[in-house]
């Protein structure tokens, strides 16, 4: 099964990663572009959403996410932890959708409106039109982690923790710690690590 998960990663990975390469990503300690800051976007509820409205609080996590990655289903089940760790600190969180390229298949409006139900998210879940704020932040993967304080300053990015096969064997909760760190007014150890994911199918004109 891990072999077929691994293949079928990478035939995904492979995918679109030349253009990917060559998108600059955001750096710990830049504020979010103006250019996007903004900009709308659709969520699942039909309704438009900028990312302005959501850094009303003590910060904001934004997870490039997909509904059909085998990493993504791998990390899925954790999601749910970080909303509640985002719940519990004041923290607003958006999940979004970059994969332009696979918009009549697995990653449809549509598509994306039943993921969420299945997975029961509590928070925003958005459709990037062009991979917009995909190329704006850099993102590359899914998952792809960014956190912003309410300043829109970015204190986090990467992944998740460094296990994806599996919770039990995490080691190092990278994504956890920056939150626990960062919302107890103390220096976030490590506040960048590669994301691993499937490559973002994005708008390539």
């Amino acid at each position: 099964m891990k072999k077929i998960l691994f293949l079928l990663s990478l035939c995904l990975m492979l995918s679109n990663v030349s253009h990917s390469q060559n998108i600059q990503s955001i750096e710990i300690g830049e504020v979010f572009p103006t250019s996007h800051i903004d900009h709308p976007m659709k969520s699942i509820d039909g309704k438009d959403h900028r990312v302005s409205q959501h850094l009303n609080n003590n910060g904001l996590i934004i997870i490039f996410t997909s509904n059909s990655c085998p990493f993504v289903e791998a990390w899925e089940d954790r999601y749910k932890i970080v909303e509640n760790l985002c719940q519990r600190y004041n923290l607003d969180m958006l999940y979004v959708n970059s994969n332009h390229n696979k918009r009549d298949g697995d990653d449809s409006f549509k598509a994306m409106q039943m993921h969420a139900k299945k997975m029961g998210y509590t928070f925003n879940y958005l459709l990037d039109e062009q991979s917009e704020l995909a190329n704006t932040l850099g993102a590359k993967t899914t998952p792809h982690v960014f956190m912003f304080d309410k300043f829109s300053k970015l204190v986090y990015k990467g992944a998740i923790d460094d296990n994806y096969e599996s919770a039990t064997g995490v080691k190092e909760f990278y994504l956890k710690d920056a939150i626990r760190s960062f919302s107890a007014g103390e220096e976030i150890k490590v506040p960048k690590t590669k994301a691993i994911g499937c490559s973002i199918k994005r708008y390539n004109p």
